[in-house]
């Protein structure tokens, strides 16, 4: 993937990089990426826009 992905890591408690994103779909059909904090590990998801 070529775009890069911002979230808040709750551990580090400051935004970063997503490392290795993956958009997904939820089971009520919202899309996210999910992806690890690259400084602690912790999973990260990120909520997209509707489009």
């Amino acid at each position: 993937m070529a775009e890069k992905y911002e979230g808040f890591c709750v551990k580090c408690k400051k935004k970063v990089e997503i490392k290795d994103p993956q958009i997904i779909t939820l089971k009520n059909g919202r899309k996210a990426v999910k992806g690890k904090c690259p400084n602690c590990g912790t999973t990260i998801y990120r909520f997209l826009g509707s489009s």
